[in-house]
């Protein structure tokens, strides 16, 4: 990502729009964007100044605040998906957050929600394909066991 403009820059395309210019022409005579030069002028009227603002945003957790409310309830019920988790907190603690925000902080604390598979593995059918072993150029293990609508078996050569 480019850095901001230079403090140089943005204080002569502010003097030229403070001494009357519009914001398109200061853009037209310093070749930056209209649109930047239109969001300088609304700056300077707002706020006074055309400072860079800081990059980046805040990367501190909002759950943070609420470390042991949020592992106490993962501790309580392990099973709960991020929703659960988001709907309690929001209706027993009043604590409104996103789902990226209690994925990053379950992971930042090292937990990971995974559902427990609810049915057994088949016995008689193969779920996963077995790995090849590299002894052979053709093997016979490689080779899927099953066929898509669109496969036709190769009739072995005599």
């Amino acid at each position: 990502m480019p850095g901001p403009y230079s403090q140089d820059l943005r204080d002569r395309v502010a003097s030229v729009i403070a001494g009357g210019s519009s914001a398109r022409a200061a853009a037209k005579r310093f070749n930056i964007s209209e649109s930047t030069a239109v969001r300088w002028a609304q700056r300077l009227s707002a706020d006074g100044h055309v400072e860079a603002r800081a990059m980046g945003g805040d990367r501190r957790s909002r759950l943070s605040a609420h470390r042991v409310t949020v592992l106490t309830l993962v501790a309580h019920k392990p099973d709960l998906t991020l929703a659960e988790i988001r709907r309690a907190l929001s209706e027993r603690h009043g604590i409104s957050v996103g789902l990226g925000t209690i994925w990053r902080f379950l992971a930042a604390h090292g937990i990971t929600l995974k559902k427990k598979v609810c049915t057994p593995p088949s016995s008689s059918v193969l779920t996963w394909p077995r790995p090849a072993t590299p002894s052979s150029a053709v093997n016979p293990r490689s080779i899927r066991n099953t066929l898509s609508s669109w496969m036709r078996r190769q009739r072995q050569p005599t």
